[in-house]
């Protein structure tokens, strides 16, 4: 019977802290053809208020769509795309329960405990339209939980950036 406590106990530990893995999402304009996109610049969108992760953000996306080719431009230069991001840092409960003895989680035959844990949360979105006709034709949305270290969170913000752009620009619809 203890097994089986200890057991229910790790698979409810598992599932609440996997549901705070890193997830992306990305949708497009399955119509657009990415072609004859070679240049972009940066226009306004959410940033960060630390200016610190704003130039990180900017710097890791300006490094992924250089290794994809792209150009960066001012924006005066007539660019093919803009980019543009939207950051946020917010929190999610978790929350832990404890059984203090008896015969059974939650079933009665003790105490159990529940507390409230913050987990902080970031978000990024990064959006990239058409610079002539100002049609957004791709965005990506990857969340994740943030940790007190800045080097761990550079670490996500990358594995993120890699996710995001793995299959920038999308291949032609057949």
């Amino acid at each position: 019977m203890r097994q089986l406590r200890l057991i229910f106990s790790f698979l409810l530990v598992a599932i609440t802290t996997s549901s705070y893995a890193q997830k992306v999402t990305i949708d497009y304009d399955h119509q657009a053809s990415f072609q004859g996109y070679k240049t972009y610049a940066w226009t306004k969108g959410t940033p960060l208020s630390n200016q610190l992760w704003d130039e990180r953000i900017i710097r890791g996306i300006d490094q992924q769509l250089a290794t994809k080719g792209f150009q960066k431009v001012e924006g005066d230069a007539n660019p093919d795309l803009y980019v543009l991001y939207h950051g946020a840092i917010g929190q999610e409960a978790q929350l832990n329960t404890m059984n203090m003895g008896g015969w059974g989680w939650r079933w009665g035959g003790g105490m159990a405990t529940t507390t409230v844990d913050k987990i902080p949360v970031g978000q990024l979105v990064v959006d990239v339209g058409d610079a002539k006709t100002k049609k957004l034709l791709w965005m990506a949305n990857s969340s994740d939980t943030l940790a007190d270290k800045p080097d761990k969170n550079q670490k996500k913000l990358d594995k993120a950036l890699n996710k995001i752009f793995k299959d920038f620009p999308p291949k032609p619809s057949k």
